[in-house]
């Protein structure tokens, strides 16, 4: 049996590299038919408030995107955005993340990927 820190190492190697600059792995469950993959994004500050007195204020509600299914198993992710809140002016701030293909609850490579294979997403019906 995989332990959750193997799990989580493995699953480096199937999602995007890109994904591990901003967002911490900390969890990984499997069900009899899913995977449920826990991302929450790192303690990393936007660029444009480099310059600025910033705070973490913890997470924005977790967003559930479906992605490709893995060994015939269907794969969600879990995913936490941080904010921050700026001192100097009390605005609360985010990085801008584009991780769902709009209309949808797929990611937008798996979405690209349906659009191709079958002409349509689930969630839309047939493109016109």
């Amino acid at each position: 049996m995989v332990t959750p820190v193997q799990s989580i190492d493995l699953a480096q190697y199937i999602l995007p590299e890109e994904i591990f600059k901003y967002f911490v792995l900390y969890k990984v469950e499997e069900t009899s038919n899913e995977f449920h993959f826990y991302l929450e994004e790192a303690n990393i500050l936007p660029d444009e408030y480099l310059c600025e007195a910033m705070e973490s204020k913890g997470f924005h509600s977790e967003q559930v995107i479906k992605d490709f299914p893995l060994r015939d198993k269907s794969l969600y992710l879990h995913v936490r955005r941080r904010r921050w809140l700026n001192k100097r002016t009390g605005e609360v701030v985010s990085r801008d993340w584009h991780l769902v293909a709009k209309g949808t609850h797929y990611t937008k490579s798996f979405a690209s990927f349906l659009k191709e294979l079958v002409g349509y997403l689930p969630d839309s019906g047939p493109l016109a």
